[in-house]
């Protein structure tokens, strides 16, 4: 099959790769109908994370179930599905518990910008819909796979609440997600830290009340003013930088909650601050699947259209464009079409 491989930073191609196949019974293999570039994509591509040269990338996608393994009963060829980013057998002590993202059986998706992609725990894991969609759902139904479902991670982590104010620090995909969750989980200010303005116009779609342009103390004094010296309730941090977290901390008031989505990056918490005003810090890797029945619901009943966050489609043969404009901030997420 041809699929994204990585070979250095900046060294993006397409290549012929050996097609996925099924080798456990709780496989399947996926005929992917879209894929997508991550921003934690990009720190291997920017050469901050190690890389292994010849490798698939991509690990968001949709598409039809081609062959399963003799365990996995729920789900046939033919059906179309949402991959979750993180496997889960969703059975284990921890998947019970709401930790999908910690399974005893955690698996990835390898090969999410390709032909075909393997999920190794396909009965815990996929969530059908019913029917093909329209083709005008698939970037919002994409997104399920891991954007939208770790937006709204930071948020339920955060603790957002009704009548409450949030801000998210970070105006990739994932803090315009974050954004949405937490507008629709009913927060009467939602405050977006961004200073382009195509990204902003995203964030008020999606019901950001305020925008903050500014950077580190200038921030913190703008959002100060904002919730009126108090603080925000609840803090999305979805970026992973020291500078994010530190914005994050500066801004939550005693008590509240940073909910921590963004890959951490030489990231030092501000523990004695921490201690002094009794913030916490919550969140991590995503439990996609805990989340995929509601989001799922959302977007066919039109409540939310996360698929607004791609503003830029290409073909799989011209991916590796597609990483240089967003390691350029030319666009917010791209998706790809095999």
């Amino acid at each position: 099959m041809r699929a994204t491989t990585i070979h250095a930073p900046r060294d993006i191609r397409v290549s012929d790769v050996d097609d996925p196949t099924i080798t456990a019974p709780t496989d399947a293999v996926i005929k992917v109908t879209a894929g997508c570039i991550c921003g934690s994509d990009l720190w291997p591509y920017r050469g901050e994370n190690n890389i292994d040269a010849g490798s698939t990338i991509g690990h968001e996608c949709v598409g039809v179930v081609e062959e399963v393994g003799s365990e996995v009963t729920s789900f046939r060829p033919g059906d179309f599905v949402i991959v979750p980013f993180d496997h889960c057998d969703n059975t284990c002590a921890h998947c019970r518990a709401g930790v999908q993202s910690a399974c005893t059986n955690l698996g990835f998706t390898a090969s999410g910008q390709a032909e075909y992609a393997l999920v190794t725990q396909a009965e815990g894991s996929l969530v059908k819909t019913d029917g093909m969609p329209d083709a005008s759902l698939i970037p919002s139904l994409l997104t399920l796979s891991d954007v939208m479902a770790t937006g709204w991670h930071a948020a339920v982590t955060a603790g957002v609440r009704a009548g409450g104010t949030a801000v998210v620090v970070g105006d990739g995909a994932v803090g315009l997600c974050g954004v949405l969750a937490a507008h629709v989980m009913g927060a009467e200010k939602v405050v977006a830290l961004s200073r382009h303005e195509p990204r902003q116009e995203i964030a008020r779609h999606f019901g950001a009340t305020h925008i903050v342009p500014e950077r580190d103390d200038a921030a913190t004094e703008a959002l100060m003013e904002i919730t009126e010296g108090v603080g925000a309730d609840a803090v999305l941090e979805c970026v992973g930088t020291d500078q994010a977290m530190k914005t994050a901390f500066a801004v939550a008031r005693p008590g509240a909650t940073v909910g921590f989505v963004g890959v951490p990056h030489g990231v030092e918490l501000p523990i004695r601050r921490m201690f002094q005003r009794n913030v916490g810090l919550a969140g991590g890797m995503a439990p996609v699947r805990r989340y995929l029945p509601e989001l799922l619901k959302l977007v066919q009943e039109g409540t939310i259209d996360p698929g607004l966050v791609f503003d830029l489609t290409l073909p799989l043969d011209q991916v590796a464009d597609g990483y240089r404009a967003m390691d350029e901030r030319r666009a917010i997420k791209v998706l790809i079409q095999p």
